[in-house]
Order: structure tokens, then C-alpha cells, then sequence
């Protein structure tokens, strides 16, 4: 085996805005305008454009609550289309299948992909190459985050979102602190409501706080799940 370096590489590939990508695909008019789709029985917010975050429109809101707000603003409104949102993920995951075809599909519009057989250098020019091809055959943006264990790679997707390029890589960063530190806890995969408010407590309000917190700590006041994510930060 050559002298490449070999670490573990794992990419979480997440489409953006997902269900509003799909609904922009078949209706072009909609590109670039605020855009929400709402839940079964048109209930909740499930999907948001970027346009439409901008206007203060939340996550998960009801539709009744955030009505003044859509209608002031011209927001489109469009009810979920499953079997549709079903297709084009379908697409989106065998395309990225040609980049290894061991896929680990988290959910409909997420899945980790192990770049670990490229090399360190050449692995932020796959992520690039894939968001590209990903778009190009279903149309669909994504966002990539690269980095050395899942609950990183997550963070890395976090950061990657706010970007331009759609693109973070973690790998060969030495000192990654910097990086967590902006990362509030809440925001750290796995880490729910309940354990948020346990971490307050215990004054850890950030992913490098987390880190960084002594393992004999995390046995004894907490499960099993935490002392993973800490690892996995390391």
C-alpha cells in the first residue's frame, strides 16, 4: 500500500431545503421566491426555503401561526407530495451510491457516505464533484460536511449550510475547538431536549465544551449515548 494517508472519512450528504427542492424542480416560477410546504392535513411547517427562514418562518410552526407572515410576504404554500419526495430521494441516494456503494441512508433526505478510500488531499474535490453531480442528475442542492466519525461530519454539514460552497471538510484540521465552540449543544446530533437541559446545568453550552469534558464525568452523570457523541467530537 502507497504512503496516502488512509483516515476514516465520512460524508454527510444532506439536501437542502429538501421538499422545497422537489416542489422548485416541476415549478421554476417558485426558484428564488419564499417558499413553505406544510405537513398531513396541511397542519405544520416541515420545509422552508431559505427565503422563507429569512421572514422568521420556524420550523414546525403551525400553519395558522405563521398565516399573517405568508401572506404579507406573497410565501407559496404547498401541501406535502410524499410519493414525489419518495422519487427524488430515491434518485439522489443512487446517485451518490456511485461513489461507494455502501451507503448508510439516515433519513429521506440525509445519508452518510464513506470517502475513506480517497485520500486526505483528494477528498474535498470528490465532496465538491459530488454536490455537483448530485445537482446536475436530479436537480436537487445539497450540503456536505466531511470529517473523521459521524457526530463531526454533522457538525461539519452545520457549518457547511451557512456556506456558499455548500462544502466543510474537517479532515487534517489540526485544532478543530475553534470550530465547536460556535456549535451550541443543541445543535450536536443526538443531543435532544432533555440532555440539553442536563448539559445547561452541568455549564456545558457548546460542542467544544462537550469535547473536552473529563470521561470520568460523563459515566458517572450520564448515559451512554453522550460519552459516545464526546468521543466521537474528539
Amino acid at each position: 500500500m502507497s504512503s496516502i494517508q488512509r483516515t476514516k472519512k465520512i460524508a454527510l450528504v444532506d439536501c437542502n431545503s429538501f421538499y422545497v427542492s422537489c416542489e422548485r424542480l416541476f415549478n421554476p416560477k417558485i426558484r428564488n421566491k419564499p417558499v413553505v410546504v406544510l405537513s398531513n392535513n396541511d397542519g405544520c411547517i416541515i420545509s422552508r426555503s431559505s427565503e422563507a427562514k429569512v421572514l422568521g418562518i420556524k420550523m414546525g410552526e403551525p400553519y395558522f401561526k405563521a398565516k399573517d407572515i405568508i401572506i404579507k410576504n406573497n410565501v407559496y404554500v404547498f401541501s406535502s407530495n410524499y410519493s414525489l419526495y419518495g422519487d427524488l430521494s430515491r434518485r439522489v441516494m443512487r446517485t451518490l451510491k456511485r461513489f461507494n456503494p455502501v451507503l448508510e441512508i439516515y433519513s429521506i433526505d440525509e445519508a452518510f457516505l464513506d470517502l475513506s478510500n480517497f485520500s486526505d488531499d483528494e477528498v474535498e474535490d470528490v465532496g465538491k464533484e459530488i454536490r455537483n453531480i448530485v445537482l446536475q442528475w436530479t436537480g436537487i442542492p445539497t450540503s456536505i460536511g466531511i470529517a473523521k466519525t459521524k457526530t463531526l461530519s454533522k457538525i461539519a454539514n452545520h457549518i457547511a449550510k451557512k456556506k456558499l460552497s455548500g462544502l466543510t471538510n474537517l479532515i487534517g484540521v489540526e485544532n478543530i475547538d475553534p470550530l465547536l465552540e460556535k456549535i451550541d449543544i443543541n445543535d450536536v446530533w443526538g443531543v435532544g431536549k432533555q440532555l440539553t437541559k442536563f448539559y445547561h446545568q452541568n455549564g456545558i453550552y457548546n460542542a467544544k465544551q462537550l469535547k473536552n469534558v473529563s470521561n470520568t464525568w460523563i459515566k458517572k452523570s450520564s448515559n451512554v449515548l453522550s460519552s459516545r457523541t464526546a468521543l466521537e467530537l474528539r
